[in-house]
C-alpha cells in the first residue's frame, strides 16, 4: 500500500462509516427492489435478477440441495457414489441456473453452530472481523484458530452508541472435513452458513482463501452499458448546448439584422425631420417675407417717370436699398411713405447732382415689411409706366 494510500485510509475509513450509518443505503436498496419488482419478470431474468442461491445440506450419509426461499428438494445423492456421479446429479439440480446468478452455500445444523449476541460501539462497524476474533475467547470457550467465524448486524435494541451484533462460529474440525470432501467431489460452494427454516441465515463461514473466484460478463457488460449511457448523455448536453448556441447565434444575427433596420428607419425618419423642417423654413419665409417681385413692382409703380433706379438690392436680414437719379430726389421718401413692401425708408449718404444727366443721385435704405403689415393708403404718388 502507497503512502498516499495509507494517508487517505483514515478518511476512507470515516467516510466509508458515515455512509454504513446512514439511512441511505436501506435507502437506495429498497428503492432498487421496488424497482426490480416493477420490471416484468422475464426482463429480469435477461438482465439478470440477482444471485439465485442454492442451500447444500449434508444429513447423515446424504447430501440434498434445496433452492433457497422454496420448500421442497430440488435433488439428493449419498455421498457413498462415485465423484462423477455426484457432480452429476449436483449439475441435474442446477439446470436453467444462469452460471453467473448462481450461488451454493453449505448450510450446516443449528446444533453444530455457536451463537452470541453482542452489543458493540458504533465505531466497529468496518472490523467485525477484528472484534470478533478478539470477543472469541470471551464469548466462547474456543480461540480464534479454532474455529471458523462471522460477526453480522442484526436488527434491536441496543444501548445508546452501540450496535446489535451476532458471532456465530462453527469449530474447525466439524467444517474443514466438510470442505474436504466437497473439493474432492469438485463442487464449489460461495459460503458456509446456517440453515434457517427455507433460507439461511445470513452469515459466511468460509474462509476467505478457499471463496471462489467467479468471472462477471454481464457486471462488465452493465458497467459497459453504464458508461455507454454517461457518454450518451454527455453528448446529449453538448449537442443541446450547441444547439442552443446555434439558435443564439441565430437570434444574435436577426437581432443585429433588425438594428441595422432600425437605424435606418431613424435615419430615414431624421432625414423627413429634416425635410420637413427645411420645408416649415421655407413655408415660413415665404408667408412672412414679401416677395422680389413684389417688391420690384411696387418700386416701379411708385417711382416718378423722371426717375430710374441703377440698382435694387435685397438682404436676408430684410434691407433694402435703392440707387439711381431724379430731378427731385427728397421727394422719394414721401412716395414711399405708403408702400406695402418697404418701411422705414431713408437716405444714405448725401445728395449729388450727375454732371451728365443734371439729376440727382440718391442711395435710399428701408426695410421689408412682413406681409399683412402695411397696406397701401392711396395710389402711388406719380403713376407712370413700369420700368
Amino acid at each position: 500500500m502507497s503512502s498516499a494510500t495509507q494517508s487517505l485510509q483514515p478518511l476512507l475509513d470515516n467516510v466509508r462509516r458515515a455512509w454504513r450509518t446512514s439511512p441511505l443505503p436501506r435507502f437506495f436498496q429498497w428503492w432498487g427492489d421496488e424497482l426490480v419488482n416493477l420490471m416484468p419478470s422475464r426482463l429480469r431474468q435477461a438482465f439478470g435478477g440477482g444471485a439465485a442461491w442454492f442451500l447444500l445440506e449434508r444429513q447423515g450419509e446424504e447430501w440434498q440441495v434445496r433452492r433457497a426461499g422454496q420448500e421442497g428438494i430440488v435433488a439428493n445423492w449419498r455421498d457413498d457414489l462415485e465423484p462423477a456421479a455426484q457432480q452429476v446429479a449436483f449439475s441435474d439440480a442446477l439446470r436453467g441456473v444462469d452460471p453467473e446468478d448462481l450461488r451454493v452455500a453449505l448450510c450446516l445444523t443449528p446444533a453444530a453452530m455457536l451463537r452470541r449476541a453482542l452489543f458493540l460501539p458504533i465505531a466497529a462497524r468496518d472490523s467485525l472481523q477484528q472484534i470478533g476474533a478478539f470477543e472469541m475467547d470471551r464469548q466462547t470457550p474456543f480461540r480464534a484458530e479454532q474455529v471458523r467465524y462471522d460477526v453480522r448486524e442484526v436488527a434491536g435494541n441496543a444501548p445508546a452508541g452501540r450496535f446489535a451484533a451476532e458471532l456465530v462460529a462453527v469449530p474447525r474440525h466439524t467444517l474443514d472435513p466438510m470442505l474436504d470432501r466437497l473439493r474432492e467431489l469438485g463442487i464449489t460452494i460461495d459460503a458456509v452458513d446456517m440453515a434457517c427454516g427455507d433460507d439461511r441465515l445470513g452469515v459466511n463461514l468460509l474462509p476467505p482463501e478457499q471463496a471462489s473466484r467467479r468471472s462477471h460478463p454481464r457486471q462488465r457488460l452493465n458497467t459497459m452499458l453504464a458508461v455507454a449511457a454517461v457518454v450518451l448523455v454527455g453528448l446529449c448536453l453538448l449537442q443541446y448546448l450547441h444547439n442552443r448556441e446555434a439558435a443564439l447565434a441565430q437570434m444574435q444575427t436577426q437581432v443585429d439584422g433588425m438594428r441595422g433596420e432600425a437605424q435606418k428607419v431613424a435615419s430615414l425618419r431624421q432625414q423627413l425631420q429634416d425635410n420637413a423642417g427645411a420645408a416649415g423654413f421655407l413655408t415660413d419665409r415665404k408667408l412672412h417675407t414679401v416677395s422680389a417681385l413684389s417688391l420690384l413692382d411696387d418700386v416701379t409703380q411708385r417711382l416718378p417717370d423722371d426717375a430710374w433706379l441703377e440698382r435694387l438690392s435685397m438682404d436676408n436680414a430684410g434691407q433694402v436699398g435703392l440707387q439711381g437719379q431724379a430731378k427731385q430726389s427728397a421727394k422719394l421718401v414721401d412716395v414711399f411713405k405708403s408702400s406695402p413692401t418697404v418701411a422705414d425708408i431713408n437716405f444714405q449718404g448725401t445728395i449729388q447732382t450727375d454732371p451728365t444727366t443734371g439729376k440727382e443721385r440718391f442711395y435710399l435704405v428701408g426695410q421689408l415689411r412682413k406681409p399683412g403689415d402695411g397696406k397701401s393708403k392711396g395710389a402711388p404718388a406719380h403713376p407712370g409706366s413700369t420700368r
